[in-house]
């Protein structure tokens, strides 16, 4: 059913502006979504408007000028930046004679194509089939009711109806299915709190480097690209810092402006590992002019998953793009990290990062004293703390001096 089309991929790219309407994707970053979907670019057709057309979204004059150019060339599909409604793609289509996809198609269509993970799949395929479901009558204007004759007497329902009713019992099963992968993901959640990893997520638009930067930090091979959602499924990696507590790391797909409502919801399940992260790195690319928008776009997404509260550090990516930018961090009023600057392809700025994940922590520099008796603990203080220094008593115990995690000490002493 959600097969592409080989038809082709030469495309129009549509981006009107509203003078009623604010915060409007921008043309570049539709551009890049399209090629990310595998559309060449044939032209771009631009306009401005008081407010969409019901009918048609544009005016007869842009459509005049979309079927001029289709005219002219061999052009399979016409991509809008905005979101129309199944009406108003129907008459496009009709008048145009070709392929119709809005925003929220498109970048359907890209998830259709990175999903790798079994999750993931069912995951898009719950996103289609809501986004298919109002868009069905498209398919059969042509029909009214099933055929009649022998064997072919249907129970009076529509083809319309019955499209509905199949691709119902579809996302329930999907359903069932993601409340399954979500038990999983809480039996993995409570494996980690029994052994006190803390959860850090990497979140950030698209394309800001989030991949790139978890491969540096855990030596993984994620697929990392320089083009939007190169990385669509979450992958969770278990990390040492340089004071040898260990963390988990989950690397997640990238947000986007007007990311649509059926990926949202569709995505819960994997959306939950940045609602229960301990902290979010959120990743911003450093040279991108509109960084501030950016972040803002990104908490608007996060307050709307219910990781408004999940304390954040912004990660400046991508210095090397910079002139004179050098690696750093900058502290909050109360003496915490906040900021940071670094370069993922360099590694500048990542023992920065390590330290902040290392403060975050909570950690502590303590001298523990550990009975002769005790060599389990003393194993556990050198492979789990940083030690800083060792001297012994006069009656033999261990006088260790380490920086470690209040909770991992006091877990290291109750099972003592």
């Amino acid at each position: 059913m959600f097969e592409r089309p080989n038809s082709g991929d030469n495309a129009i790219l549509v981006s009107m502006i509203f003078r009623n309407h604010a915060d409007q994707p921008p043309l570049d970053e539709f551009a890049e979504l399209a090629t990310s979907a595998g559309a060449k670019l044939i032209a771009s057709i631009t306009g401005t408007r008081i407010t969409p057309d019901p009918k048609y979204f544009i005016g007869r004059g842009k459509l005049a000028e979309i079927e001029a150019v289709i005219a002219d060339n061999e052009v399979d599909v016409v991509l809008f930046n905005h979101n129309l409604s199944p009406a108003q793609e129907r008459n496009l289509e009709r008048i145009l004679s070709c392929r119709v996809l809005d925003r929220t198609g498109v970048i359907l269509d890209i998830f259709a194509q990175r999903a790798r993970s079994f999750d993931g799949k069912l995951q898009v395929e719950l996103a289609q089939l809501k986004h298919l479901s109002t868009r069905l009558i498209r398919g059969w204007t042509h029909l009214e009711r099933q055929k009649g004759g022998i064997g072919l007497r249907g129970p009076g329902e529509t083809q319309l109806e019955t499209d509905r009713r199949l691709i119902s019992v579809r996302i329930n099963a999907i359903n069932k299915r993601l409340v399954k992968v979500t038990q999983q993901r809480e039996l993995s959640r409570k494996a980690r709190n029994r052994a006190q990893l803390p959860l850090i997520s990497l979140v950030g638009y698209t394309n800001a480097g989030k991949s790139t930067l978890f491969n540096n930090l855990t030596e993984a091979s994620v697929f990392a690209a320089d083009q939007l959602f190169a990385t669509l499924d979450t992958t969770l990696r278990r990390i040492t810092l340089p004071n040898k507590s260990a963390i988990i790391l989950a690397d997640t797909v990238g947000f986007i402006q007007k990311l649509p409502h059926n990926l949202i919801a569709a995505f819960h399940a994997t959306l939950d590992e940045t609602r229960q992260a301990d902290l979010l790195l959120h990743i911003v690319d450093a040279n991108d002019t509109e960084r501030q928008l950016r972040i803002e776009q990104v908490n608007e997404v996060l307050a709307e998953i219910g990781a408004a509260e999940v304390p954040q550090i912004i990660i400046y990516n991508k210095i090397d793009c910079l002139d004179n930018c050098a690696a750093r961090y900058e502290r909050d009023a109360n003496g915490k990290i906040n900021k940071i600057w670094l370069s993922a392809v360099t590694g500048a700025g990542i023992d920065l990062l390590k330290q902040a994940l290392i403060e975050h922590q909570n950690t502590v520099i303590c001298q523990v004293r550990v009975p002769v008796n005790a060599g389990d603990v003393r194993a556990r203080l050198y492979a789990e703390a940083l030690v800083l220094d060792e001297k012994y008593a006069d009656n033999g115990d261990s006088l260790i001096e380490v920086q470690i995690s209040a909770d991992l000490l006091n877990q290291i002493i109750k099972v003592k």
